[in-house]
């Protein structure tokens, strides 16, 4: 009896043991690799945010000079939640900004973008970057699946008229794939309220340079 109740004392202490050892491994493992990872993740994050604008047009790091847009005034850019404007600047000088918007009405639902836009309110670039369109059907708004998205680089308000940011088929001046216009429509409605957006906020987001 003494016997087994020796051999389990010694068992449960090495297994104890081990769960120590094991621990103090996995957090010595956090702590020497959390500054990396946090790292890639940041400059996974910059070089998504430079897709939409032009190369070398900024010196300044982008995740470091943001504005937080609450989550009232997020709506207006189809955002559930408090959002983020990142600003690009060149020598100090406000050069563009990229909004984090949403199309909440893609047919496998939300599609969120990145929008970049100029002082002048000029497209820069747009990339989607998280969406559930159908493989071969809806996913050619993707600029890893088409340059369909490329479409509106250097469009605005103006340019053409807020009424004509529609696909093609609606009356609208963008092109969209036979058969799959659903998730075009959504992108293409969500970027003409995202440059209303901008145009209502460009004093407080380029100052002068607007």
């Amino acid at each position: 009896m003494k016997t087994m109740v020796a051999n389990g004392v010694r068992g449960a202490l090495t297994l104890l043991a081990f769960s120590f050892v094991f621990t103090a491994l996995m957090a010595g493992t956090y702590a020497l690799t959390k500054d990396i990872v946090a790292k890639n993740q940041e400059d996974a994050e910059r070089a998504l945010i430079a897709q939409v604008l032009p190369a070398g047009s900024y010196d300044n790091n982008l995740l470091a000079d943001k504005k937080l847009v609450p989550k009232a005034d997020a709506k207006a850019l189809g955002n559930d939640d408090t959002s983020a404007i990142y600003l690009a600047k060149k020598t100090g000088k406000t050069v563009g900004a990229v909004i984090e918007a949403t199309a909440p009405d893609g047919y496998a639902g939300k599609i969120k973008m990145l929008v970049g836009v100029a002082p002048n309110g000029q497209v820069l670039g747009v990339r989607v970057v998280d969406h559930k369109e159908t493989p071969g059907l809806g996913d050619y708004i993707d600029a890893a699946i088409s340059n369909w998205i490329d479409q509106f680089k250097g469009k605005s308000l103006g340019n053409p008229a807020l009424e004509r940011w529609k696909v093609k088929k609606d009356g609208g001046e963008f092109d969209s794939h036979a058969g799959a216009t659903i998730s075009p429509r959504a992108v293409v409605k969500a970027l003409g309220k995202t440059l209303v957006y901008v145009d209502a906020h460009k004093a407080g987001l380029f100052g002068d340079a607007s």
